[in-house]
């Protein structure tokens, strides 16, 4: 759905007016409004948007706990029953059980707020963030009461954080004398106050009652908490998805010198290429190496050996077909005869230069190892290019699943978390369309583009600071090798070992061969070739289905 919006947005004339959102609730509509306008350097406009966002969500928590001091779910009712099989109490305890119960749902009210319709878990510390929001764009637009008040605000929150600190001296100092009646907001005080009493209660049940309560707040100060209880819970709460940080955008990396291949040459570094851990190199492969690997992945289709992707002619769009072979799969119908065995070869030998130069280029200290090496095609299909408005590849994070609406980027499943840098190294640039461009986390504002040609590799960090993407193929037949790596040495990629093993066999068996005169001169059948190379394999040939 997110795919298909962002096509819409993409149709002349069409305006963000145009779109009535009937699923995301008031105060997530604002917060996100609010984002856009500050990403343009709107902090006027953006402000009465961050307030509305704010007061939203704390109607909406209001609201939530409201719901808790109705009658019990009879779900809620039965877990209950089954929690407490075996203990029996009178009237006191079944008070203090539900009295517990509504303590519990009220506490988890803010993370029911702070998740976004659609996502499974809430964005971590939602109103700390929106008052420091505050807190700037009233600094930006010479608001300095305002601004005071609220980065008095999130002190309330984390009374050591060093930017709110610093920030409130520059007020202090630009203000001078504090003005009478001047501190935190009072709708923050309250909701701190009562969330604070709560939590001791289910604490205090917790500890000496054997009840359950998983704190939703990170700025919970650990004096609250009884000291027998604070090793387990920070155990748990390292555990939470979603309290694992998204790495940083690391620094702009440059060109050390190193020469690995002659002819090779950086032709655009991170700064050219607006962004951060970005190249483009070129001269990875010769116009006769772009020839053979052309030739591979064509003999390879006509074999019938592509990506099925259940069937699908494409993973992406219905408007191209998509080929995909693995170097593992090229070696066994190297072996068997159905492709040449220079060709596969030559894969794996261009995937080894890849990795050496990405780990030159951007982790000079740190080995990278190869988790997927896929040569792939995409194939305009004729009379379906008219007004074709979708991407070859739609617009993407490689190690975690971009939410565009916001900006983040979450590191779960089905995102491939492992991975670290990507690379794609083209093969030809006879065809329309099919650049490769990255965008701003929105997924709409483009960056930079790159056009592939033959032997030139774009290399990138496979993290949020590199949203990609690939313009429709509209004519012929764009051809590139796709490889990721990895930091992580479990999670290199076991088919490489074993093509590159398959590979050294017959090498081995040659030298047998000249040693021993052959008994017997006819060729061996290439179906039986095949079973054999498979046999030895130890699996039958596949390849697998990765995005």
């Amino acid at each position: 759905m997110r795919e298909d919006m962002a096509k819409y947005r993409r149709m002349r004339g069409v305006r963000l007016q145009s779109f009535r959102d009937l699923e995301t609730p008031p105060h997530w509509a604002a917060y996100d409004t609010s984002l856009e306008l500050l990403g343009r350097q709107e902090a006027g406009l953006a402000l009465p948007k961050l307030e509305e966002a704010l007061q939203g969500s704390l109607a909406e928590i209001e609201s939530c706990r409201a719901g808790c001091e109705g009658p019990e779910q009879q779900q809620g009712a039965e877990e209950e029953e089954e929690e407490g099989a075996g203990r029996q109490g009178g009237l006191y305890e079944a008070i203090a059980e539900h009295w517990i119960r509504v303590l519990q749902c009220r506490q988890r009210c803010v993370s029911d707020t702070a998740t976004r319709p659609g996502r499974s878990f809430p964005v971590l510390d939602f109103l700390p963030s929106q008052l420091r929001r505050l807190h700037e764009a009233h600094a930006l637009v010479g608001n300095l009461s305002q601004a005071m008040e609220n980065v008095l605000s999130v002190l309330l929150f984390y009374p050591e954080d060093e930017a709110a600190k610093k920030a409130l001296n520059q007020y202090q100092a630009q203000l001078g004398e504090l003005r009478p009646g001047l501190g935190p907001r009072e709708d923050i005080q309250r909701f701190i106050l009562r969330s604070l009493g709560e939590k001791r209660q289910l604490y205090y049940a917790l500890e000496h009652l054997g009840t359950n309560f998983q704190d939703p707040d990170p700025w919970t100060p650990v004096a609250l908490i009884p000291e027998a209880l604070r090793e387990k819970l920070r155990e748990d709460q390292e555990k939470r998805p979603w309290d694992h940080e998204l790495p940083q955008p690391k620094p702009l990396t440059y060109w050390k010198d190193v020469l690995l291949l002659e002819g090779v040459t950086l032709t655009q570094d991170a700064r050219q290429l607006n962004g951060s851990e970005r190249a483009v190199l070129d001269g990875l492969l010769t116009p006769a190496e772009c020839g053979i690997l052309l030739q591979l992945a064509k003999d390879a289709a006509g074999a019938g050996a592509r990506s099925g992707y259940r069937g699908r002619r494409s993973p992406h769009t219905p408007h191209e077909h998509f080929e995909g072979l693995t170097v593992l799969k090229a070696v066994q119908l190297a072996q068997a005869g159905t492709v040449g065995s220079q060709g596969a070869k030559l894969l794996l030998e261009a995937s080894e230069r890849v990795r050496t130069l990405t780990q030159a280029y951007f982790s000079p200290e740190r080995p990278l190892h190869l988790s997927f090496t896929h040569l792939v095609c995409r194939s305009a299909i004729e009379g379906e290019q008219e007004q074709r408005m979708d991407l070859s590849h739609p617009v993407h994070v490689d190690n975690c699943v971009l939410d565009p609406d916001t900006g983040e980027c979450w590191r779960e499943p089905p995102a491939y978390t492992y991975r670290d840098y990507s690379g794609v190294l083209y093969l030809n640039d006879d065809f329309q369309g099919g650049d490769l461009f990255f965008t701003e986390p929105n997924a709409l504002t483009v960056t930079a583009q790159v056009r592939p040609r033959c032997g030139r590799l774009v290399a990138f960090s496979s993290g949020v600071e590199n949203p990609h993407g690939v313009w429709a193929v509209t004519r012929g037949r764009r051809c590139a090798l796709a490889l990721w790596h990895t930091w992580a040495p479990e999670h290199r990629e076991q088919e490489w070992t074993e093509a590159k093993q398959l590979l050294q066999e017959p090498e081995e068996e040659d030298e047998e061969d000249e040693e021993m005169p052959s008994r017997d001169p006819s060729p061996e059948p290439p179906s039986r070739r095949l079973q054999r190379v498979q046999d030895k394999a130890g699996k039958p040939p596949r390849v697998r289905e990765e995005l």
